[in-house]
């Protein structure tokens, strides 16, 4: 994603977005490569910070006080947190927008 970034900042003909070319265009013309940078990262990002947060789990016992609380604030304001997210969310989704209107 990086390189695609660097790639619109100047010409191709300029060594830092000519390299970010270079690497785009590999990764598009191998398809494995996209399913590793695609699903294959985010799942190791995914394990790796579950097994992180169960070792955490197992070795801090405020940490589960901690959980229950923000459970329990979570109940009774559900209605809040609702909006708070679904909010947030179409701020994400009106970005990638943006900044793909940009790009084009």
């Amino acid at each position: 994603m990086g390189a695609l970034v660097v790639r619109s900042l100047q010409p191709l003909q300029y060594e830092p977005a000519n390299s970010a070319e270079h690497l785009v265009t590999w990764y598009a013309g191998r398809m494995w490569t996209l399913w590793v940078l695609l699903l294959g990262l985010p799942l190791v990002s995914l394990v790796s910070g579950c097994a992180a947060l169960r070792y955490h789990w197992n070795r801090d016992p405020a940490l589960s006080h901690d959980v229950e609380q923000l459970l329990d604030l979570t109940r009774r304001r559900v209605a809040l947190f609702l909006i708070a997210a679904v909010t947030l969310a179409a701020g994400v989704i009106l970005t990638i927008v943006v900044l793909h209107m940009m790009a084009n």
